[in-house]
């Protein structure tokens, strides 16, 4: 089974903002620029999955535009992590005290009274479990978050209990990588 990872397009926030669960838009260009690449990529009939989150379902969309033979379906497992009252907040304006207590019990702290990563890590691997059960090729239209916590699982580097072990790699905006499971 191959699953493709593609990460929406670039957000329409101020950089340096946690935009975790909020739903914000993409650049609507670089979404189109994205689905075209995409579309030309890859395998004809693949099950496509999508974050509900509108910079994913809209990429989504506009795959499915340009390519007859795609559907998509919403998937709240692929949604980014929540990070509660730090949504939409600079992550420099965080107190070092909360980024602290994150740092120091990474794997159960909820972050902003968000979601933890212990939580967030079960969720992915829910979806990526049922991929691998179901064995056909897959798309995930989804997070960097979530594509990280995919590369976590693939290598079974889990569980995650320290900030360090955290992947800091993932690809570009409007970009994908396979994996091969």
């Amino acid at each position: 089974m191959r699953l493709w990872l593609v990460r929406h397009a670039a957000p329409q926030v101020p950089a340096g903002t946690c935009y975790g669960a909020l739903d914000v838009a993409a650049d609507e260009a670089a979404t189109q620029q994205a689905a075209l690449a995409l579309a030309q990529a890859l395998p004809v009939g693949v099950a496509l999955h999508s974050s509900p989150l509108q910079r994913c379902a809209r990429l989504a969309a506009a795959l499915c535009a340009l390519r007859a033979d795609l559907s998509f379906t919403t998937d709240s497992r692929l949604r980014e992590m929540d990070f509660g009252a730090w949504e939409g907040r600079r992550w420099d304006a965080l107190a070092p005290a909360e980024l602290q207590a994150w740092t120091d019990d990474f794997a159960h702290h909820r972050p902003g009274g968000g979601e933890s990563v212990q939580g967030f890590m079960a969720r992915v691997a829910l979806a990526w479990d049922e991929a691998a059960a179901h064995g056909a090729d897959r798309v995930w239209i989804t997070h960097a978050g979530v594509i990280r916590a995919t590369a976590l699982l693939h290598t079974g580097k889990v569980p995650v209990t320290q900030a360090a072990q955290w992947p800091t790699a993932a690809c570009g905006f409007g970009q994908w990588h396979v994996v091969e499971r």
